[in-house]
């Protein structure tokens, strides 16, 4: 069977939304937690369009908060797949608010989703090869292989260190930690 590719154009979505004095923490800025449920849904919007299914989040991979965003800016979203594996594709947001009475406009956030494919049954679904159509698309498809590498690197890491070792224990003093087991 011949593998199915797509451009990344195929996957771009753009969410604009103003922000109300409902969406902000205790510090009058609009809350984190609003804005994940943003990103989460961009991301969604992402990569079942690209895909042609019903995808769920797998791992949100980074989430930097770069500027504070205010009652009254007008925030936009704009998703894209960057990388796609074999039933996963990892989403790349990128956050901007815009003042809207002096169009002064800032870069808040980026993020990185990574979203499955799932079937009508709920299995994995396959998704289709990326087509990669300017040097831009290239460097952050190897931006994303590189955090697929490290991801691995760190999981692999988690299973292998031996943090119960006499010298793990003694390392523990050069953080700002100190080690009081209880027996």
């Amino acid at each position: 069977m011949e593998r199915k590719y797509k451009k990344v154009q195929a996957s771009r979505v753009v969410l604009s939304q103003l922000m109300l004095p409902s969406h902000t923490n205790f510090s009058g800025k609009i809350h984190g937690g609003y804005l994940l449920s943003l990103l989460d849904q961009i991301a969604f919007a992402s990569a079942s369009k690209f895909s042609g299914h019903y995808c769920v989040t797998a791992s949100v991979d980074t989430v930097n908060f770069l500027n504070p965003i205010e009652v009254g800016e007008l925030v936009t979203l704009k998703a894209s797949v960057n990388y796609v594996g074999r039933t996963s594709m990892i989403v790349g947001i990128r956050v901007e608010a815009e003042n809207i009475r002096t169009g002064i406009k800032k870069h808040c956030n980026s993020s990185y989703f990574t979203m499955v494919a799932k079937d009508t049954l709920g299995n994995n679904a396959q998704v289709p090869g990326l087509l990669l159509s300017n040097l831009e698309e290239v460097r952050r498809f190897y931006n994303c292989v590189k955090q697929v590498a490290v991801r691995k690197e760190q999981d692999l890491h988690e299973v292998q260190f031996d943090y119960k070792s006499e010298e793990a224990l003694k390392n523990i003093e050069q953080y700002n930690a100190k080690l009081e087991l209880s027996t």
